[in-house]
């Protein structure tokens, strides 16, 4: 059998080793350090974030975000639909109740317009939000202007989900840097990696100072243990950091090379009317491209989304549906949703084609073959 195209893996760029090294001559093998601090910094250069929060995981970045805004039992959160379920379940771990906002067409993220119609029908029942959490899908911009616009109308506080979205800018400000508080994830399929791990970004240095305390199972300062409330271990590794550091060195090669990548698609189907890949506007916003995303129309291409599926993993390459709405998935079927059924209609079409930047031309060659072998 081939080897395995996958769909985004993690790429190392040389210096990873040399800053965990270090770690380990200098025995900063503790979950903080010096490289936890410096990729704080690394992270504050490239987006022009004030302060920022490194973490085990984007999934705990969100669940202090939430807490630092209050959110509690009976509360209610505004969050797109459209995402991996990793962007509900702290809202679910507050014992809050997620009001779940459908997407639009053009870039797949948060409709404006059903999130104030949502806000307005919520105040009307007496529940005003307590937040908006937005998600910036396959590293395209939502609409920010008016987003953010909206948000500010009725005092509610905004946190950008960017876990896909490092490197992407809207109006030439990184993604992330536009809400109260911004979420990064470096899990192993996103653009840059630390194995695990996460960030909190805010231009807030009160927040951050209050979520590292929380973080770190919040013990106060005492020569003895004390706690006065509840804390996590949410802090990452000195280790996980030296990691982060090498590869925030080769991410703009990464974002180049996932960008190049969707230009390969973009070309493959140029001439092809009944298929569209996603893309972000370029008048207003820049995509690191994480994934390409496409949609196919079944009637003008005589198959669908898993007939491809299935024709690329017939030669071990793997690509993937697009997220399934959570207003569908078993587990949040019973919250609001406020739906025009257009996430439900990507699902239906979408596939995301592999994006990995660790792709050769041997890959390219063979993608392209498993792709044309449906296209005749």
């Amino acid at each position: 059998m081939n080897k395995k195209i996958w769909l985004s893996s993690p790429n190392m760029g040389g210096k990873e080793q040399v800053y965990v090294k270090e770690a380990f001559e200098t025995n900063w093998i503790a979950p903080l350090g010096p490289h936890v601090n410096n990729f704080e910094k690394d992270i504050c250069n490239y987006t022009g974030a004030k302060h920022c929060a490194a973490l085990s995981s984007g999934t705990s970045a969100i669940h202090l975000a939430l807490i630092l805004l209050g959110v509690k039992s009976g509360d209610e959160v505004l969050c797109s639909t459209f995402t991996f379920s990793a962007t509900v379940n702290p809202i679910i771990y507050q014992g809050a109740t997620p009001i779940f906002i459908d997407s639009e067409d053009e870039t797949w993220n948060m409709s404006p317009i059903l999130l104030e119609e949502a806000i307005i029908d919520r105040i009307k029942l007496g529940k005003k939000p307590k937040a908006i959490l937005l998600v910036h899908l396959y590293g395209i911009a939502a609409k920010m202007e008016e987003i953010t616009e909206i948000a500010s109308k009725y005092d509610i506080p905004l946190i950008e989900d960017a876990a896909e979205a490092l490197g992407s800018t809207y109006k030439g400000k990184a993604l992330g840097t536009f809400g109260v508080m911004g979420v990064f994830s470096f899990n192993g399929n996103k653009i840059i990696t630390t194995s695990g791990g996460g960030a909190l970004v805010s231009d807030d240095e009160d927040l951050i100072k209050e979520a590292r305390f929380l973080a770190t199972q919040a013990r106060d300062n005492a020569p003895h243990y004390q706690h006065s409330q509840i804390g996590y271990n949410y802090r990452m590794s000195n280790i996980c950091a030296g990691i982060g550091r090498g590869q925030m060195e080769v991410l703009n090669e990464r974002v180049a090379q996932k960008r190049k990548i969707r230009t390969f698609y973009k070309d493959l189907f140029e001439n092809i009317e009944g298929i569209n890949i996603l893309e972000e506007d370029k008048n207003i916003s820049f995509s690191n491209a994480w994934l390409t995303c496409i949609l196919i129309d079944k009637v003008k291409m005589g198959f669908d989304r898993e007939d491809l599926r299935l024709e690329l993993e017939k030669d071990n390459i793997e690509a993937r549906p697009l997220w399934k709405p959570m207003h569908l998935q078993p587990i949040f079927e019973k919250y609001p949703a406020y739906t025009d059924e257009t996430s439900e209609r990507l699902f239906d079409i979408g596939l995301c084609l592999p994006s990995d930047s660790n792709i050769d031309k041997e890959d390219i060659r063979r993608i392209e073959k498993s792709i044309k072998n449906k296209l005749v």
